[in-house]
């Protein structure tokens, strides 16, 4: 399987990001990809600094942003991944960070809101986002299963362990990761501990350009870097042999050595 992570900048223009949106999935197509990732909250950037908010911008999933993002996928035949700001009608005020996951025939075979929202580093997406309490389950596609989090659930390990567990083979992970003291670092150590740990790939879509620190990274089942971007938009193309997976679980059993009864229970 051929998988293309679209490292983009955004802006507050919402058309001119959907217009490059449909731009990079032709050339994820035209690249013979499979999949093509987009970054975490793609459809707006709606920070502190931009003077825009999330529910200002934000719009259902049957809205003209998704809408244009499964006709692309139906077209170009190919599964589109990409964070959106999803409206809720009875809060007016908050958004839920979205990431949409659209199949090759346009439907949408996910929608998983962000869980674990980034409270952290002197910022409070809370403020303006409201927290998913779904499950986290696997999307089973003709190539394998696929498990997806978001930007800082990276660094909860729990939730790509429970994909894991679920049977997924890759891990893809949209995000918005912002620049700081040591974060370039977290963000691509965090990366390849998921991907370590798991004995599973680990593709890393990040925002670039304005606060965010690009650096995205596909991530082999012993931590091994197959693709990565620099500071600039790219498209960056990862083929994945998911039979390197068992070569890998041979000589690393991590995940069949599990003790679960030595654990503690909710």
């Amino acid at each position: 399987m051929r998988v293309a992570t679209a490292q983009l900048t955004t802006s507050t223009d919402k058309k001119a990001n959907l217009e490059k949106a449909l731009e990079y999935i032709a050339k994820a197509k035209s690249a013979g990809a499979d999949f093509v990732i987009l970054p975490e909250f793609y459809m707006v950037l709606a920070t502190p600094e931009s003077g825009l908010l999330p529910a200002d911008a934000a719009e259902p999933l049957d809205g003209p942003f998704v809408t244009a993002l499964a006709k692309a996928a139906k077209e170009n035949e190919i599964y589109v991944v990409c964070g959106v700001y999803e409206s809720k009608e009875d809060d007016p005020k908050r958004a839920f960070n979205t990431t949409v996951f659209i199949d090759r025939s346009g439907r949408i075979v996910q929608a998983y809101h962000k869980t674990h929202l980034y409270d952290a580093f002197k910022y409070k997406e809370s403020d303006t986002i409201i927290p998913g309490d779904s499950e986290y389950k696997v999307v089973e596609t003709e190539f394998g299963k696929i498990g997806l989090l978001v930007c800082y659930e990276l660094r909860f390990p729990e939730i790509a362990r429970q994909l894991v567990l679920q049977g997924a083979d890759v891990l893809f992970i949209p995000a918005g990761w912002v620049k700081g003291p040591l974060k370039e670092d977290h963000w691509q150590t965090l990366l390849r501990a998921r991907a370590i740990e798991n004995t599973v790939f680990v593709c890393g879509a990040n925002l670039v350009g304005d606060i965010f620190t690009g650096r995205s990274i596909t991530v082999d089942p012993m931590g091994f870097i197959l693709s990565s971007g620099g500071e600039e938009e790219a498209l960056i193309l990862s083929d994945i042999d998911l039979n390197r997976i068992e070569r890998v679980r041979e000589k690393l059993p991590s995940v069949a050595n599990r003790r679960p009864e030595c654990y503690i229970s909710r």
